[in-house]
């Protein structure tokens, strides 16, 4: 339980240091990774799902030559595709939103230590070591976080990619 309490005394320790700016990066953050995570699960199990159904659909069509049928194959694929790109544009966007409040971070820290320095002086290393950390603290996290939504990103647009030329391959227009 004492080590329970430690973990957030120190997690509350640093959102201190870091500025008010940290808080919105950890929810940015929470919510980043929920879409990120909610991918995953679709990736690995409501895909199949979704692509069964449509392969079901298409080998249960007599005929697969016509103009009709290419339509039909078009709309389907292209259902798969959307299903698969499902919050992709939102996990890019809190990527750089994360990345931008970090710098928003650092920017306040930055006006921080110049008030502090103003009023103090030179002289307090004391202040200007805690205007310091709350000048890098944010954008340590922003950039992070940013990182890590970006490698997620890369890997989840791949993954869809390689999804959809499999459903393509799958779903031939020859009978």
């Amino acid at each position: 339980m004492y080590e329970l309490i430690s973990i957030f005394e120190n997690v509350r320790d640093f959102m201190e240091r870091g500025g008010p700016v940290l808080l919105w990066i950890f929810l940015s953050t929470a919510v980043l990774w929920t879409l990120i995570i909610e991918r995953m699960l679709y990736y690995s199990a409501g895909r199949r799902i979704d692509m069964y159904k449509v392969m079901t659909l298409w080998d249960a069509r007599h005929e697969r030559k016509s103009w009709y049928a290419r339509k039909i194959r078009t709309a389907m694929i292209s259902q798969i595709s959307l299903n698969l790109n499902a919050n992709l544009a939102h996990i890019r966007a809190l990527t750089t939103l994360c990345l931008l409040l970090g710098i928003l971070g650092t920017v306040i820290g930055m006006v921080e230590m110049f008030d502090t320095m103003a009023i103090l002086g030179m002289d307090n290393m004391r202040a200007i070591a805690s205007g310091v950390a709350k000048i890098t603290i944010p954008v340590m996290a922003g950039m992070v976080v940013s990182l890590s939504g970006l490698f997620a990103i890369s890997f989840l647009r791949r993954r869809a990619e390689k999804e959809l030329v499999m459903l393509e391959d799958r779903l031939a227009l020859d009978h």
